[in-house]
């Protein structure tokens, strides 16, 4: 595996000394409104160097870690599933050579593929879900690979009480049916996390973090496709990951920037300094 290019600030290990490997999936073919995160992987490494290495926050360094950053990979626009099976494909790569995949998205459809690879390799996985949407509808117009599908298809692959949401303020009715009978939905805030991390830490579970980075309140993140008023702050997000990387995470995914939506590259900068307290702290959890 190659380095790429460009990497994200302070992710330029060699690929055998890394713990983790990012890589990138450009892919929005189904975005339901506002079309844009295909761009979003590529703007975050190429803005990260206006953030610091260095988190105030946890007191750690990228510069004292190792991370790989493999670039992104060239998907395919005219099939979800083929885009899905090369994300799968990489994804299988990196957990092969026990590193840590972080994805970086693209639409949250990009999960799915990553997904599917870490279950085969941790068939007790559970996920952590994050995100302004249910993403438990069946199909969309149709078409069960989507965006406002990609839960309900990890589902089909976890079955019950394996899924976990968060910060949800947005669903059809059915969605919200769904999760009362077969997922963890904890609507509007990060409330019961602590409850969730206990009992997953007492198991000593293996955790997929997934984070719909329009979680965030459209105020500081307006940057996204299907932006939903509400939502949590920066400050929350950050203490909300840092309890999750006390779990078992074994793999996760930041996804959904599109940064043209916000000209101001506010919401790029917001991006660029989540991934760095993610990096930082599942290396340290």
């Amino acid at each position: 595996m190659r380095p790429n290019v460009e990497t994200f600030i302070g992710c330029d290990a060699a690929f055998a000394d890394a713990r983790l490997v990012l890589f990138g999936a450009p892919f929005d073919s189904t975005t339901s409104f506002r079309p844009g995160a295909r761009f979003g992987s590529s703007a975050m490494r190429h803005e990260s160097f206006g953030i610091e290495t260095y988190s105030p926050y946890q007191d750690r360094d990228l510069t004292d870690c190792a991370i790989f950053d493999s670039g992104d990979l060239e998907l395919c626009f005219g099939s979800a599933e083929a885009a899905l099976a090369d994300i799968e494909a990489r994804a299988a790569e990196i957990l092969k050579a026990d590193k840590m995949p972080i994805l970086l998205g693209g639409e949250h459809l990009v999960t799915l593929g990553s997904v599917r690879a870490v279950a085969k390799k941790y068939p007790n996985l559970h996920i952590i879900h994050f995100d302004a949407h249910a993403d438990l509808r069946d199909d969309y117009l149709g078409a069960k690979l989507s965006h406002a599908c990609v839960i309900r298809r990890c589902h089909d692959i976890l079955g019950d009480g394996r899924i976990h949401q968060f910060c949800i303020r947005s669903g059809d009715r059915e969605e919200f049916r769904f999760a009362r009978q077969h997922t963890e939905m904890h609507p509007f805030s990060f409330e019961g996390l602590d409850t969730v991390c206990a009992r997953l830490i007492a198991e000593d579970a293996p955790v997929y973090l997934t984070i719909d980075l329009d979680c965030l309140d459209p105020a500081c993140f307006p940057g996204t496709g299907t932006p939903e008023a509400g939502g949590v702050t920066f400050p929350q997000l950050l203490t909300a990951i840092l309890q999750v990387a006390q779990l078992n995470v074994v793999a996760a995914d930041l996804n959904e920037l599109a940064p043209m939506l916000d000209p101001s590259g506010a919401s790029t900068a917001m991006a660029c300094k989540v991934l760095r307290e993610l990096l930082l702290a599942l290396l340290a959890g």
